[in-house]
């Protein structure tokens, strides 16, 4: 695997991204409702750095993440994708074919479940040699040789080249999905809740892994999650959705520094701090998520928000800069 060098320049747009998805029934299994997962979103990811999408479950943060590299097929909008091979951003909801191919060989995944995402009955050196055949390295030595490189790289032994998955801990399962991601050199990869699943011991060493890794690799990450501990220690920028909607964008720092939206503010507040002795004034988001089937009109966090006002029922708030680099979708900004 070559070493890349980081450039701060865009390499994925997402331009007004929208996910529904549709419900079947009644007699005839028409169309009667759809699963609004991610409505109406914008942001970009700047090449070398960790762009986070944070919020509860059902946020539609994976929906989002999977949709801008179409493992999902968009209902709308644009997703610009730049790859280091010297060419301009192309939308990639335009490609079929060879196009989308090739395209698909800069951008990886690793998936949540390192377990349900391995292929059981084949071994761990085909798992990961496999993208090399779709991607048409036919040699066995070179894609051997390939293997091996980069399973020393995440840190595995040349020797599990012949074991199966299930002979794994959860940890080295993780790191297969890892190898297998980045043995075609990519220049960006989706982390969907790539430590969630894992011990907090194995968390610290995956999450270190990923951080060498792009520094290493000059990698550029979209990352999922909802543990803010981990988000914190990760991202370079992060975007908070709620109910498909990005609610507050922001560095790292601000963010943690000086939230804006009451969203982003519940979500930190909610943080555990390990000092029984600290008396925190905690404000706990009252209510569950709505369904995304029937989002509530106007601003999507109204119904559970303690400052809602009437206005909020009836006007979708756009996410607006609020100070440079701080973007937030609320209506009463500086009242709160």
């Amino acid at each position: 695997m070559q070493e890349k060098t980081i450039h701060k320049d865009v390499i994925i747009k997402v331009d007004n991204l929208v996910k529904y998805f549709p419900i079947y029934g009644g007699l005839f299994g028409k169309k009667i409702a759809e699963v609004k997962a991610v409505d109406d979103i914008s942001f970009e990811v700047k090449r070398g750095e960790t762009y986070s999408l944070v919020g509860e479950s059902g946020a539609g943060k994976t929906t989002a993440a999977k949709t801008a590299i179409r493992l999902y097929e968009p209902t709308s909008g644009k997703v610009l994708f730049n790859s280091s091979d010297g060419r301009e951003l192309i939308d990639i909801t335009k490609l079929r074919g060879e196009n989308l191919r090739k395209t698909r060989k800069h951008m990886q995944v690793i998936f949540q479940d390192p377990c349900g995402s391995l292929n059981p009955r084949i071994p761990v050196g085909d798992i990961i040699s496999e993208p090399l055949i779709v991607h048409g390295i036919k040699n066995k030595t070179e894609r051997k040789d390939r293997v091996v490189a980069i399973m020393k790289t995440v840190g595995l032994r040349p020797e599990y080249l012949k074991r199966y998955q299930h002979e794994f801990s959860g940890g080295q399962r993780q790191r297969i999905g890892i190898a297998r991601a980045l043995v075609l050199n990519p220049d960006f990869i989706v982390c969907d809740e790539a430590v969630s699943a894992l011990d907090v011991s194995i968390q610290s060493q995956i999450i270190n892994l990923l951080q060498e890794l792009q520094q290493q690799f000059g990698l550029t990450y979209l990352f999922i999650a909802h543990d803010l501990a981990v988000v914190r220690h990760m991202s370079d920028t992060i975007g908070v959705m709620y109910l498909g909607k990005l609610m507050e964008v922001a560095s790292n720092a601000v963010l943690f520094e000086n939230p804006l939206h009451p969203y982003t503010k519940a979500l930190l507040n909610a943080v555990p701090i390990p000092n029984p002795e600290l008396d925190r004034n905690r404000k706990i988001i009252m209510g569950d998520i709505p369904s995304p089937i029937n989002p509530p009109s106007g601003c999507r966090f109204r119904t559970r928000c303690p400052y809602a006002i009437q206005d909020c029922h009836k006007i979708i708030p756009e996410l607006k800069q609020i100070t440079p680099g701080h973007f937030a979708a609320c209506l009463r900004i500086g009242q709160i």
